[in-house]
């Protein structure tokens, strides 16, 4: 895919994140930017042809445009614009009274999410991508993968959507419409994959990443998670045995997070402690 030369002087900042940053355009309020860092390349252009399948798919996500460099040699995405919108996390922020409210939200979509069938052909297994990850990670020792690519292979199979990178900045809300974005992850399988990364970012994050990127304190975090989980699993069912059921998973986001750092991460590492 050939990518369209664009004047980043058209377009006005807008935003920070973990991979890039957000622009608009300043004259078409309906269109909007996500540019990469200098020297990421790949993870733009998959991110464009995920992001049209999972659209394609009736997925509620911003509409995706065209594949984009600048002409400084960095990578982007057009999207059409949601205009007033605002994500979970930062209507926490706004308003952390509400958090029970922003919890049950979330985990509605979530839910919706998690029972959305999807074709197979066309989206990479969860599993699948976690074998790979386990292979390609430098940091484990040939024993603890053996267990850990034994866990991954025993989790339940599932023919349904899983965003990839699930947290409550990734859904944006504006009205009654609601839309998840930064889709480059999207793939199919069992939810809990999923469910992992909330836990990872409302809980097992640290509280000045939390705070960087989602301007919330950890007791708001802490109560968010709660509210998700009583909504997700159900409110009869007891904190710590979703806690239980959830950790390991989230403990295998110790492969995305140490690819990306290229380090042992111990404080994640020790939520696999029930597997290795």
């Amino acid at each position: 895919m050939d990518p369209i030369l664009i004047n980043l002087n058209d377009y006005v900042p807008a935003g920070e994140g973990a991979n890039g940053e957000s622009y608009n355009h300043r004259t078409d309020e309906g269109i909007m930017l996500k540019l990469y860092f200098p020297g990421k390349i790949q993870q733009p252009l998959d991110e464009i042809q995920i992001a049209r399948k999972v659209y394609d798919a009736g997925i509620p996500s911003p509409e995706p445009g065209d594949f984009v460099v600048t002409g400084d040699g960095r990578y982007g995405i057009r999207f059409r614009r949601v205009l007033g919108k605002k994500s979970i996390a930062r209507a926490i922020s706004d308003d952390p009274v509400h958090v029970a409210d922003y919890a049950r939200l979330f985990a509605g979509m979530c839910l919706k999410l998690h029972a959305t069938t999807i074709d197979t052909s066309q989206f990479e297994s969860v599993k699948c991508r976690y074998l790979r990850l386990l292979d390609e990670n430098p940091f484990f020792t040939i024993a603890e993968k053996d267990k850990l690519e034994r866990f991954i292979t025993d989790a339940p199979d599932a023919p349904t959507a899983i965003h990839g990178d699930l947290h409550f900045g990734n859904l944006i809300f504006t009205g009654d419409q609601n839309y998840f974005i930064d889709l480059g992850d999207f793939c199919y399988g069992y939810p809990l994959f999923d469910v992992g990364m909330v836990y990872v970012t409302s809980i097992l994050s640290g509280s000045e990443f939390r705070k960087v990127n989602f301007h919330i304190d950890d007791a708001t975090s802490a109560r968010f998670w709660e509210f998700f989980a009583q909504a997700y699993f159900g409110s009869d069912r007891p904190l710590a045995s979703i806690v239980e059921e959830v950790l390991p998973y989230a403990g295998l986001k110790t492969l995305i997070i140490e690819r990306d750092t290229k380090c042992p991460m111990p404080e994640f590492r020790a939520a696999l402690k029930s597997i290795i």
